[in-house]
Parts: structure tokens; sequence; C-alpha cells
């Protein structure tokens, strides 16, 4: 990879960014019925009161002037303010991180390792019990609402079942810092456990239809020709490739994950995190959260995944740029 490679590259990922903003300001501005004037201006405003908020807010400049505004709050000063409760937007989103990442990272790991460890018991075992077990159990997360399965662990595991040893130690919502791990873990559990299922179904069918298309491959039938052990194949050959493609696709559902799919979770555990945060800038329609968390959101989602990019490149020596 040359230096125009990277040039070419950076300069992508800038236009990307710069129409995600774009795009982002512009549907936030022309929202039916979203005027923020007539919402800061309370109950039975006056139209002398809504041209005031108008002008000490900026609404009535050009758009342009508006967007030029709202980045500039957004990335340089960092002083957005929340239209529904005059709160700072940035702040705020900056303390629910660390739990929102605590959800995303740890149901991440869950996904990742039982989802490839289900792939590859499933493609060595494709056509037995076991293949036929694990593909009910995939395609049974691949179809549970996430929302769904939180209320329903909730209730069974924290209420109905709560009495049974097994689940005591379960609790029943909130966060606790990573000051004391072992309770951060404890009220994350059922969290990663929604949050995961639907990813282990749909990665472990990835990885098993990726195993058993890898096992014809040439070069595995010459490693079986030579003599090597099956164990050695799989672990130096088949599971190797095998695994590449989700490179990609671990960076896509990681990104949305933080970005948007803790939105789901968060609320129905009692997590106070940005996924909280945008359900009640969501149901307030209050803008300047929401174009925060969409912009970052969406920032974070292409810088993730142009650094899987670089690393599929130089792990894969089969694709060369010049």
């Amino acid at each position: 990879m040359t230096w125009r490679w990277w040039l070419r590259r950076l300069g992508g990922l800038i236009a990307v960014l710069f129409a995600i903003s774009v795009l982002v300001f512009v549907i936030f501005n022309v929202i039916p019925g979203g005027d923020p004037a007539l919402r800061l201006a309370g109950r039975h405003p006056t139209p002398e009161n809504i041209a005031q908020i108008r002008k000490d807010w900026g609404f009535d400049q050009p758009l342009w002037t508006q967007y030029a505004d709202m980045m500039n709050r957004l990335f340089i000063q960092h002083d957005l303010i929340s239209y529904q409760d005059q709160t700072q937007v940035l702040p705020t989103i900056a303390r629910g991180i660390p739990k929102t990442l605590s959800l995303a990272l740890g149901s991440a790991v869950i996904w990742l390792f039982f989802g490839v460890l289900f792939g590859v018991l499933s493609g060595l075992r494709r056509g037995r019990w076991q293949d036929s077990g694990l593909t009910v159990v995939a395609m049974a997360g691949i179809s549970t609402p996430i929302f769904w399965l939180g209320a329903v662990l909730l209730y069974l595991l924290t209420y109905k079942w709560h009495s049974f040893p097994l689940f005591s130690w379960i609790p029943s919502g909130g966060y606790v810092g990573l000051n004391d791990p072992v309770g951060w873990a404890k009220h994350l559990f059922l969290p990663w456990i929604c949050l995961s299922v639907v990813s282990i179904g749909f990665y472990s069918r990835i990885v098993r239809s990726s195993l058993i298309a890898t096992e014809s491959a040439d070069y595995v039938r010459t490693a079986n020709a030579m003599g090597l052990s099956s164990r050695r194949v799989l672990w130096h050959h088949t599971l190797r490739t095998s695994l590449l493609p989700l490179l990609s696709l671990f960076a896509l559902d990681l990104g949305a994950a933080i970005a948007g799919t803790v939105i789901l979770v968060e609320p129905v555990f009692g997590i106070n995190g940005v996924g909280a945060y945008a359900q009640q800038s969501v149901s307030h329609l209050d803008l300047p959260p929401l174009m925060a968390l969409t912009l970052y959101g969406g920032f974070l989602i292409v810088i993730v995944n142009a650094l899987a990019d670089v690393a599929y490149m130089l792990l894969d020596p089969r694709i060369r740029v010049d």
C-alpha cells in the first residue's frame, strides 16, 4: 500500500464524513412540524416570543449558516445545547459512553466467540444431529427481537425464578462501574446476552458456509494430500481463511451496536447510557442530541469500517493495492 492509496483512502473517508454531516443536517432541518422555536417557546407562545427565540438561537439564518454553526458547536466549541431542557448535549453523551461501550464491547466478545465456535462445530459436523441442532438454535436467535428477549429474561430470571440459587445473583437492571468488576459483569450479564443472541446465530451461519467452501479449495486439498493432520489443516489453512470475511462483518456490527443497537437494550435494563439518551431525545423530538448522536454514530461506523478494510488488506496476502 503506497502513499497514493493512503491519500485516496483518506480523501474518500473525508468525503463520506462530510456527506453524512450534510445529509443528517438537512434531514433534521426539514422534519415537518419540527420547528424548534415553537418547542422552546413553551405553551401559548406569542409571535414576538417565537421571533425572538429564532433570532437568539440562529433559526432565522440561512441553512448553510446554521449548518456551519452546528458543526462548530459539535466539533470545535463543544457547547451544543438541548432544546428540551437547555442542558449541554456533549457532556451528557460523554457520561453515557462508558456504559454504552461496556455493553457493546462485552456483547461483541460474546457473539464473536460463540458465533465462531458454533459455526466451526456445525461445519465440521455438517449433516449430523449437531449441525441440525445448532442450525435450529441459530435461526431461533436470529428471529428473536432483542427488546422482547430482554423483557422476558428480566421477568423470568430476576422475578419469577429469582429465588432459585442459579439465578439469585442476577440483578434486575442498572449499571455498576468498573471500580467493582464483579458487580459490573453481573449487571451487564443479561444485556450482553440480549445484544449478542442475534449476532451469534448470524455469525455461526456465516462461519459454517465459509468453512465448507474453504474445505474444497486447492490449497486445503493439497495440505491434506501432504499428510498433514486434520487439526493442523483446520487451524493453519481452513479456519484462518474462513474467518477473514468476519473482519468486515464484525466491524459493521460493532459500529452499529455502539451507534444504534444499544437503544433497544439500555432502556429495558435501566442503563442510562447513550442509547437511553437517544430514546429520550426521540420521544421529545429534541434535535441537537439526535443530530449529535446520529453524526457521531455515522462517523464511528465509517471510521471503524475503514480500519477494518486496512486490516483486511494487511492480513490477506491475496489482496494487492498499488
